[in-house]
């Protein structure tokens, strides 16, 4: 839930900036974002392979 917050907070951050018209700043805490997002771990395994169905 923690981090829900902050991804809507910098989101929020982000628009009050390009509202006000510093798209630069905007955009680098968006970058930023992004980072966090793309930082969280891929390589755990599903429970279930994805070939196998639901029975």
């Amino acid at each position: 839930m923690k981090k829900l917050i902050k991804k809507l907070e910098n989101i929020m951050t982000a628009t009050a900036f390009a509202e006000a018209g510093e798209h630069d700043t905007a955009r680098e805490i968006m970058r930023e974002e992004e980072k966090r997002y793309d930082k969280r771990d891929t390589t755990r395994p599903s429970a279930r392979p994805n070939n196998q169905l639901r029975t």
